[in-house]
């Protein structure tokens, strides 16, 4: 591995990350990609049925993902939300707010139609930027 890619690992990762085999963040020159990311630490879901609690569990763990690389949500430059249900824009929108709000980074949110587990109703990636 050089010095201009790193990678992080979860310290509570999901099952999935070893199973496909990827990391949660990758560094790479100025930017730190998180891929997708949910209320699951470790083989825990927090907020089962309830997409609020899902979204801050799934922004704090991805946030985890990029203080390993010494960055906090003002470094945060995309969103991309993934929900399995359009009545919980409002609600994920909400969390997405109370994290970003005076960041405002670009976002994308997407209706899809399910995740790898069917309990999982909110799935989000970040994109920060290093100076």
């Amino acid at each position: 591995m050089t010095e201009a890619v790193r990678r992080a690992q979860s310290p509570e990762p999901t099952p999935w990350e070893e199973e496909i085999g990827f990391a949660r963040a990758v560094a790479a020159g100025d930017r730190v990609l998180v891929g997708g990311t949910t209320a699951f630490r470790g083989g825990v879901l927090t907020g089962e049925g309830d997409p609020y609690e899902q979204a801050r569990a799934a922004f704090g763990n991805a946030l985890r993902a990029i203080e390993e690389f010494g960055l906090g949500p003002d470094s945060v430059i995309r969103t991309r939300l993934y929900l399995t249900h359009r009545r919980d824009v409002d609600a994920v929108g909400r969390a997405h707010r109370e994290v970003f709000g005076a960041v405002r980074p670009v976002t994308t949110l997407v209706v899809v139609e399910g995740f790898v587990d069917p309990r999982i109703l909110v799935e989000v990636e970040l994109e920060a930027y290093r100076a």
